[in-house]
């Protein structure tokens, strides 16, 4: 602890019992800085302060075993879990491995039960959780706390995590604050030494240093080893870095231990952190003397019956100082000792170096029960290291091609790319080349480089179709999604060729809909708007389908269909795992569309913290531009603006024109709220090519009438009233009512003043109109003004009224502002209406909350609804309600309507 008194009380800070919130702290450093050493004392605080502690500790020998990070978080309190609700409670069971299910557990649901329980175990005092060597940590476990960490707010819960320095966290790695524990000054270093047993002097002082540079563990085992060895300079010379040459000096230190200690503490150093209590004790015949040569020599401590290495680096050099032939012996009693199946396997893995059928069908076994679990990582990695081991060349294919499709879901196409490749090596079986090629090309769809892609998955349905192989229905399907990120039009001449080419007799209706809307919208797919009802009744069960088939129906303009048919999947849109899948954006641009901007934003923020622990770029800049878009609409521009650029940057708009479009739109949009019109006409009109082509193919259509607006206050009407014109063409009959009316508000806005009225009436006829209330408030804006203007300001007041409700309601600030002057050029006096500004003045969460919670759904279910614990619903509400100026949870329901005194307009 000497010489980090700063950083000790930038921890303590977070730590305090009297805290009311939730902290995040990462701990950076190199090995030996004394990252755990903080925490320790972090924990021990907290215990003595009256709080709780639940830890956890990475070991490289647990990275491969799904949830095994948070089996030992949450060890010392599952009794606790019957206090969740049902079905998180049967999901957190099932990935600990305390029961069964019979679907994989929906990777939202683990971390809700997660967030659940840490926030009731913060209930009667502060919790701290404490993660130490979160490099180790396997991914579903990161995964989850990632989830919890998002969404704690009230909560009084500390996270702290230590991590190596150069280590990626995933999940973890942006938004949070960092506290990075450097080298000790030279003063501490100094203060450091004089407090060993055997403070070093002289030139043997100056050498430990400079050898160690600070690093706390190093300024301590470098003047052990000097105190201890005769000043030959082997223990702390040499051109190797500090942690090879600690492990040479913790290696030496056992190399002259007994016999009888040496071999349990091999035992150690080969168990994981779950092992440990059956690795202390030994082999059979080891009594507790056996240890003490050990805990002399510094290299363990003994806490009870508990004895555990000081250092991670003392357990890495003890084991590799060891020969293969001692460490193969430690792994198999291991797994003789172990009660647990996976570990078993593990050890046995670890201890085998020839082809073995038996320890492959326990890791197979092992990786089947990781993915029944959700750990897709670690049942990639048992594939993998069991297709090593499987005798049968055939079965190693076979295994190679389960890990690759399984490593999908990780995100890590470096790892996908390479198990295809030893595919290719160890078979020529088409259709598992096909599987573990198809599996790569599903991840690169979430990347920028959709040229590849594309490339890659129509030569696997080319190959699919001609072997008549069902797995060309996958392919096309992904190469549809494909051509959607990308907007090439050549893309979709090869699309109808592969889809020809497949008999009609082994394709679902759900995936030639699929196909059709999202590669072809405005032509085959706008025939199948009427159909879509029906498919998605027959969907009901499959969520996979139904999810596919709510995309096909925002695509295709059933707006309310897409978000209603997206409600009812809800609790499974995402069962898969825990990647955005194909155009999962969608969900999020179909609650925009529909009003819902609060939920769109928690859609886009989620996909945007998955996207961006996996590297998935192209899925990270559509959350990024569906969040921009929502903040320009409530008058955010500056932050709107952040969030296009962003996005815009993450991909190559060549290869992604729908994510350039939806960002050049959302900057549009920012610049409309700001009223910069140049600007605004600038963006739009970058929508299409010079030529008046659209740049993408269904985005591009979408701004239609925001180019007319704009055009219109930059004398630019001509150039786009040509443009609109251009566009009806193109599209022809299959322009959908969304769509329609967009063009004919545009017309309305850009022809002469005699003859704007009809367009007006054509975009307001259709009552299907309705389920995009911002567009057609709009519309009732523009056709209110046009009539006060002609002077027929009766007819006037109701439009322009109804378009101000519509505004208030869904917090469109600049919009407000702007029918509020129609209103009073018309004679009325807008109202100041404090309760709805109060409204509109909440956080996107904040609103979302009042209106679920004023449907009537308690906290705990709109807990479950956004993924927060009922505690942090319950403290939004109570901050929330001195804001909106009313004391009971039964008003809310007038404030989301807008009905409470004073609201409206007063003429």
């Amino acid at each position: 602890m000497v010489g980090r008194e700063t950083e000790i009380a930038e921890i303590m800070r977070r730590v305090a019992a009297d805290r009311s919130h939730s902290e995040v702290l990462i701990l950076t450093g190199d090995p030996g800085a004394g990252k755990s050493v903080l925490l320790d004392f972090a924990a021990d605080r907290a215990r003595r302060e009256g709080g709780r502690v639940l830890r956890a500790v990475g070991s490289e020998s647990e990275a491969h075993l799904g949830f095994a990070g948070l089996h030992q978080m949450l060890r010392p309190v599952l009794g606790e879990l019957d206090s969740l609700p049902p079905r998180q409670r049967s999901a957190l069971r099932t990935v600990l491995g305390m029961g069964e299910c019979t679907e994989v557990p929906d990777g939202v649901l683990v971390g809700l039960a997660v967030l659940t329980l840490v926030s009731e175990l913060a209930e009667p005092a502060p919790l701290l959780v404490v993660v130490d060597d979160a490099q180790w940590i396997d991914r579903a476990s990161l995964d989850v706390l990632s989830f919890v960490a998002r969404r704690m707010d009230s909560e009084p819960v500390t996270l702290l995590v230590g991590v190596r320095a150069a280590a990626a966290l995933p999940g973890l790695d942006k938004g949070y604050e960092r506290l990075e524990i450097g080298p000790l000054s030279g003063g501490a270093a100094n203060r450091l030494l004089d407090q060993q047993p055997t403070p070093p002097t002289g030139r043997t002082r100056v050498r430990i240093l400079q050898e160690a540079a600070g690093n706390p563990l190093a300024l301590v085992e470098l003047a052990r080893a000097s105190a201890t060895r005769h000043s030959d300079g082997s223990s702390v010379e040499g051109p190797l870095p500090v942690t090879d040459r600690l492990e040479r000096i913790f290696a030496e230190q056992a190399q002259f231990l007994p016999q009888a200690t040496r071999r349990p503490l091999l035992l150690l150093a080969a168990a994981d952190a779950t092992d440990a209590p059956t690795a202390s004790r030994g082999l059979p015949e080891t009594d507790d003397k056996a240890w003490a040569p050990a805990e002399r020599a510094g290299l363990v401590r003994q806490d009870g019956p508990r004895i555990s290495f000081r250092h991670p680096l003392i357990r890495s050099a003890v084991y590799h100082a060891a020969s293969f032939q001692e460490r193969r012996e430690a792994h198999l009693a291991l797994a003789k000792l172990s009660e647990e199946p996976d570990r078993r396997a593990w050890h046995l893995a670890a201890a085998t170096t020839r082809p073995d059928e038996d320890v492959s069908a326990a890791l197979q076994q092992t990786a089947d029960r990781a993915r029944r679990r959700g750990g897709y990582a670690a049942a990639a990695a048992a594939l993998e290291r069991a297709a090593e081991l499987s005798p049968h060349r055939v079965d190693q294919a076979r295994l190679l091609t389960e890990a690759a499709v399984m490593a999908v879901f990780t995100g890590q196409l470096g790892w996908v790319e390479r198990l295809a490749a030893e595919v290719r090596k160890h078979s020529d079986d088409p259709a598992l080349i096909s599987r573990a090629s198809l599996a790569t090309g599903q991840l690169m769809t979430l990347r920028r480089h959709h040229a590849a892609a594309f490339a890659l998955l129509t030569r696997i349905a080319d190959e699919a179709a001609a072997a008549r192989s069902p797995r060309v229905l996958d392919a096309l399907a992904a190469a549809a999604a494909v051509r959607y990120y990308s907007g090439e039009e050549s893309q979709q001449q090869q699309i109808e060729n592969l889809l020809s080419a497949i008999p009609d007799s082994t394709i679902t209706g759900a995936l030639r809909a699929w196909v059709l809307a999202v590669s072809d919208p405005n032509g085959a797919g706008a025939s199948l708007a009427p159909a879509l009802p029906g498919l998605i009744a027959e969907a009901k069960d499959d969520a996979c389908s139904l999810t596919a088939l709510a995309i096909v129906a925002w695509i295709l303009d059933q707006t309310a269909l897409a978000a209603r048919t997206f409600d009812e999947a809800y609790d499974r849109w995402q069962a898969r795992g825990s990647l955005p899948d194909g155009l999962g954006c969608a969900v999020g641009w179909a609650y925009l569309e529909q009003g819902r901007w609060a939920e769109a934003r928690s859609v886009a923020a989620e996909i945007s913290a998955v996207a961006s622990a996996a590297g998935l770029d192209h899925a990270e800049a559509c959350a990024h531009a569906l969040d921009a878009t929502v903040l320009a609409l409530l008058g955010e521009a500056t932050e709107a603006r952040r969030g296009a650029e962003q996005a815009l940057v993450l991909v190559d708009p060549l290869e992604s024109r729908s994510i350039a479009v939806f960002a050049r739109r959302a900057l549009g949009l920012a610049a409309v709220a700001e009223g910069d019109y140049d600007t605004a006409y600038a963006q739009f009109r970058s929508a299409f090519t010079d030529d008046g082509d659209p740049v993408h193919y269904h985005v591009s259509y979408t701004v239609l009438a925001e180019l007319a607006a704009a055009a219109v206050r930059r004398g630019r009407r001509e150039d786009a009233a040509e443009l609109l014109e251009r566009s009806a063409r193109r599209l022809g009959t299959g322009m959908s009512a969304r769509i329609t009316a967009l063009l004919n508000r545009g017309r309305a806005l850009l022809a002469e003043p005699d003859h704007a009225e009809p367009y007006f009436q054509a975009a307001l006829a259709d009552d299907t109109g309705e389920q995009w209330p911002f567009e057609r408030a709009q519309t009732r804006l523009d056709y209110g003004e046009w009539l006060r203007r002609q002077r027929r300001i009766a007819e006037a007041r109701p439009l322009l009224t109804t378009a101000l409700d519509t505004f208030q309601r869904l917090g469109a600030r600049p919009w407000i502002e702007r029918a509020k002057a129609e209103l009073r050029a018309a004679g009325i006096e807008a109202a100041s209406s404090v309760v709805p500004s109060a409204f509109i003045e909440l956080s996107p969460q904040q609103q979302q909350i009042v209106q679920l919670a004023a449907r009537g759904l308690t906290n705990r279910e709109i807990g479950e609804r956004l993924f927060l614990s009922p505690r942090t619903v319950g403290s939004h509400l109570y901050r929330v309600f001195p804001k909106l100026g009313i004391t009971a949870r039964s008003q809310l329901r007038d404030v989301v309507e807008g009905t409470l005194s004073g609201a409206g307009v007063q003429g």
